[in-house]
């Protein structure tokens, strides 16, 4: 049964597919004339075969002649044209009719061959398809209690939207209200769902799991994430890499030198080598259907095109094949530190108290639940992690640059640097202060609570590495990075402490935007091919600069993410490892392509005038190998 389904589907898909149906008609009557020519009903056999050329090969005649007019040159479809009509009269001309069948072949193979093609390149771009499916046409809108439904067109950014369970996120958003799993599979590649509570953002795409969900519009639905996908992707696939414009380049002038070498083809032998007319012009036909570079056309944008639309399967966007094939060619790979090799944000790493850590963490909870401070809700998350609780603080007051200060059961509370904390206290100590430099100069963020007058203890709190990216950084090293870095505009303290837990060979730290951007220059000096991967604003110069630009697609801004050529969708370093093998796979197999074309026309070649070969079996080999080449092309779907 799931068999009967594939081929009804694949069916279903080449019907669909342009030329499918004319290389269908073509081919019936390309057999009903046949079989009259065998039967020796040669007038309506030519009929019938006319109708067949007609079919078959219209498109291809009208490409032909238009390149040849608009653009006065010639290319691959004319000289098929050219080849089946010079079949088509050399057979009417010796009354060997079979002749005109032969050339009947050729249009009904190259417009099969097309059909197919045609399929295959569908096939790259279904994936793409798909996730427009993903969004639903209408949203269940909150206003004032009620529940309305609305278009998602008519959603305007600060609309609040309902999302049952089960149902698909209709538009990007920020939750305000309820917890649940959320599947984001066809947006970043994940291949499990994730948790999302109050606060966090959800995009347009994703499958809401158990709990339901109210957002908070942020964004016009065309602006959402998935869109933008789509539209970088379809960009992608109509602009050709440096390699596919060559190769267009190369066709133009190569169709040239086939029709000059076959016209001195069609006249030379029987002028000078006693060759007949008959068979001088058969082999030059011949000649011009098997020398055409059609196999070495497909044996580029197939196969990158196919690349593209698995890197978007796997959360990878690539917004051109250009990049596809740079990023193949790396050496050296750059890193931002805060938001791409670290979360952007600081977590509690040790807690130092006189007492004990639980009433060191509800003081400064209790002050810092107020607060907007990165450091202050950092404690705030800690502590709830580990099951405490505190009671509300009162005349709650931030002293710029020093600390926060508050009441807390009566009794003044501090929390801050420790100079700010001891003016409260009038203690010095010293143990303290001599673990707060050594973790200060590890680069970590350390700040001292006080309540009633005595010292109760410190925290420290430092930018956490992402997960994953060790490993990240150790496979690439492994499949041959020559040399990887890390840019940051903090401390050199703070910025040798992350480098030495990722393993990166090299730090540059205290560095601007275009500070940055002068490192790239210079490591593009010593490696050519060098990529920057990055997420914030002062990113974006240094990655407009690299080789290939690679941004954070979760944490990096609008800025990071129009500037950059490859986009990571769930923030997963690890996916840069995957996106360099597919990078490279995408090399070998375009290579691997470019050699079979040009092999197969070789061999041909060389039959043609040592051995005995045929129109319709030229035909064969030439659209043969231009089928496989394209197939070749779709193994990368497969990964």
């Amino acid at each position: 049964m799931k068999k009967a389904l594939v081929w009804t589907s694949t069916l279903s898909s080449l019907v669909e597919t342009p030329g499918a149906v004319a290389a269908f008609l073509c081919a019936l009557l390309v057999w009903v004339g046949w079989w009259a020519l065998s039967l020796g009903l040669v007038i309506p056999a030519l009929s019938v075969l006319a109708v067949a050329y007609i079919v078959g090969g219209f498109e291809s005649a009208r490409e032909g002649l238009t390149t040849l007019w608009q653009e006065r040159d010639l290319d691959v479809d004319l000289l098929m044209i050219v080849a089946a009509l010079g079949a088509a009269a050399l057979g009417v001309w010796r009354g060997e009719y079979y002749f005109v069948i032969d050339g009947a072949v050729l249009i009904l193979i190259f417009a099969v061959s097309g059909a197919i093609e045609g399929y295959a390149m569908q096939r790259t771009g279904r994936d793409i398809e798909g996730l427009m499916g993903q969004v639903p046409d209408i949203a269940h809108v909150v206003v004032g209690g009620t529940e309305r439904t609305v278009p998602i067109r008519e959603l305007c950014p600060g609309d609040e939207v309902r999302v049952r369970p089960g149902e698909l996120v209709p538009v990007d958003g920020r939750i305000v209200e309820g917890h649940s799993e959320l599947d984001q599979a066809p947006l970043t590649g994940e291949s499990v769902p994730v948790e999302k509570t109050v606060g966090e953002e959800v995009y347009a795409g994703s499958i809401n799991g158990n709990g339901a969900l109210r957002l908070k519009v942020e964004r016009p639905p065309e602006s959402s994430l998935i869109r933008r996908i789509v539209q970088l992707v379809e960009e992608a696939q109509t602009e050709a890499p440096p390699s596919q414009r060559f190769i267009e380049r190369f066709e133009r002038g190569y169709a040239r030198v086939i029709v000059a070498v076959g016209v001195l083809l069609a006249t030379l032998p029987a002028l000078f080598w006693g060759w007949t007319w008959e068979d001088t012009i058969y082999r030059a036909l011949i000649f011009l259907v098997v020398a055409s570079p059609c196999a070495l056309m497909a044996a580029i944008m197939p196969t990158l095109l196919s690349g593209i639309a698995r890197g978007a399967r796997d959360g990878i966007l690539f917004k051109n094949g250009a990049q596809l094939e740079e990023i193949g060619r790396l050496r050296a790979i750059a890193f931002d530190k805060t938001g791409t090799l670290t979360l952007g944000k600081p977590r509690v790493c040790e807690v130092r108290s006189v007492a004990g850590d639980r009433e060191v963490l509800e003081a400064a909870s209790a002050l810092e639940a107020v607060s907007e401070h990165p450091l202050g809700r950092a404690i705030v998350e800690y502590a709830r992690g580990n099951g405490l609780a505190w009671p509300a603080a009162t005349d709650v007051q931030a002293v710029a640059g020093r600390g926060i200060r508050g009441w807390l059961a009566g009794e003044v509370t501090v929390v801050g640097r420790p100079t700010f904390v001891c003016e409260h206290t009038g203690d010095d100590a010293t143990w303290l202060r001599e673990w707060s430099e050594r973790l200060e100069a590890e680069g970590r963020t350390v700040v001292w609570v006080a309540r009633g007058g005595q010292l109760l203890g410190a925290i420290a709190a430092a930018d956490t590495v992402r997960a994953g990216a060790t490993e990240a950084i150790a496979g690439l090293r492994a499949l041959g990075i020559e040399h990887i870095v890390m840019l940051t505009g903090d401390n050199e303290k703070t910025a040798r402490r992350i480098a030495l837990e990722v393993g990166v060979d090299e730090v540059y730290a205290n560095l601007l935007p275009e500070d940055k951007l002068r490192v790239i220059r210079e490591l593009q000096e010593r490696y050519t091919h060098v990529a920057m991967v990055g997420d914030g604003i002062n990113d974006a110069p240094a990655l407009a600069q690299a080789s290939v630009g690679i941004a954070m697609g979760g944490a990096g801004t609008d800025m990071a993410l129009e500037t950059a050529d490859v986009v990571l969708m769930a923030d997963r370093l690890e996916k840069l490892e995957l996106a360099v093998r597919l990078g490279r796979r995408s090399q070998a197999v375009v290579r691997q392509n470019i050699a079979f074309a040009l092999g197969c026309v070789g061999a041909l070649l060389v039959t043609n005038f040592v051995g005995d070969l045929t129109l319709p079996l030229g035909v064969i080999g030439h659209e043969g190998s231009t089928v496989l080449v394209t197939l070749s092309g779709l193994r990368l779907l497969r990964g």
